[in-house]
């Protein structure tokens, strides 16, 4: 095997899939980068056998074949390389020489037939999504994940079709992100299933705002291709947790307010909460709300900002990085606080179909 590439495109191309590789593997060749040189060009693919990841390069391949070299060592050998033309050459033992200007590198890789392969997805449900829709939804929803591992449901996405409706949740039953976008599908093809976290991670890097991919779905797997790139995961199992309950019903009082000027007052006031006292205290009163945060071996910060609000006065409180997380997330102008009382849950709206979910903490007055 024998080609020619740009420097900057195999570096591209490798640090596309070099993510799902981790560094503590029993298994050597869950290291290596699977390369298949062809007429069309460079394939690149990675796997850690829960999740995998494929794409492609441009390249000048005069000798067709296939190698995996050691994907971690590789990129830091092609970053380096002091030529911006690489030309890499494979021997029938797996042994790929690299030259570039002066330097000259020699890796020893495993051979290609030891390569787990990416499931096959030929009866697969299939679903047109547009790119930006998905990209968005997992930017309003994945920081509410669970990393808590003794719940391993709530370690992912729950993605619903149903209903002409493409839904996405996320919870770490302290708060809940959700997301409800109207979608066109088949009625047959109306299901559930939960994305587990690193396949988000990499749906994440990949997905642009333009443009549509395909997703297949298939009994344990499913398989998201965007572009030349496809991304194949297995799916969590086990039932998500009836998220719809944690939904107030009604809530009694809302506050309008700018996205940006609530996220800065919070991130300001909550540099005086301190790890034992985690939260910051909102208290509502006509058009104003106050935000304050006091430690009694720190000291107290208060702000107030102008609101939208005419409802009852009351306070209560919330951690801060859970509060501030969808703020960060969220590009509109204004958002809506809903709330019941104090010891109610409180919820984050949009004028869209995002909602967010958050537990009350104990006030101490």
């Amino acid at each position: 095997m024998k080609f020619q590439i740009a420097k900057e495109a195999f570096l591209d191309g490798l640090q596309q899939v070099q993510h799902v590789v981790s560094s503590r593997t029993t298994l050597p060749i869950l290291s290596n980068v699977l390369i298949e040189a062809s007429e069309s060009g460079l394939r690149l693919t990675t796997t850690d056998l829960d999740v995998g990841v494929s794409g492609t390069a441009e390249a000048e391949v005069s000798k067709t074949g296939s190698t995996t070299l050691p994907v971690k060592r590789l990129v830091n050998i092609i970053r380096e390389l002091p030529s911006a033309e690489v030309e890499v050459s494979v021997d029938s033992k797996n042994v790929a020489s690299i030259k570039s200007g002066p330097s000259f590198f020699k890796i020893i890789g495993l051979p290609d037939t030891e390569f787990p392969p990416l499931a096959d997805f030929q009866d697969a449900k299939e679903y047109q999504i547009p790119q930006n829709l998905l990209r968005d939804g997992l930017k309003k929803t994945s920081y509410a994940i669970s990393t808590d591992e003794t719940r391993y449901v709530l370690n992912g996405i729950f993605t619903s079709f149903k209903e002409g409706k493409l839904t996405l949740v996320a919870t770490d039953g302290r708060r809940l992100a959700m997301v409800d976008n109207d979608l066109e599908f088949p009625a047959s093809h109306e299901t559930d299933f939960i994305i587990p976290t690193k396949a988000v991670q990499e749906l994440q890097r990949l997905l642009n705002s333009e443009g549509d991919l395909t997703l297949r779905l298939s009994d344990n797997q499913v398989c998201f291709e965007i572009g030349s790139s496809i991304i194949v995961s297995k799916l969590i199992e086990g039932n998500y947790p009836n998220y719809r309950q944690v939904i107030p019903a009604e809530t009694k009082e809302r506050l309008t307010v700018g996205r940006e000027a609530l996220l800065e007052t919070v991130r300001r006031v909550s540099l005086l909460s301190s790890e034992k006292s985690n939260s910051v205290k909102l208290s509502f009163g006509a058009n104003e709300l106050g935000v304050a945060a006091n430690s009694p071996d720190i000291g107290e910060a208060n702000e107030s900002v102008e609101v939208k609000y005419d409802g009852k006065e009351f306070a209560i409180a919330f951690n801060p990085d859970f509060l501030q997380a969808p703020l960060r997330a969220l590009d509109d102008e204004n958002v809506h606080l809903d709330l019941i009382d104090e010891m109610s849950p409180g919820v984050l709206r949009t004028e869209d179909a995002f909602l967010y979910v958050l537990m009350p903490m104990r006030v101490t007055s």
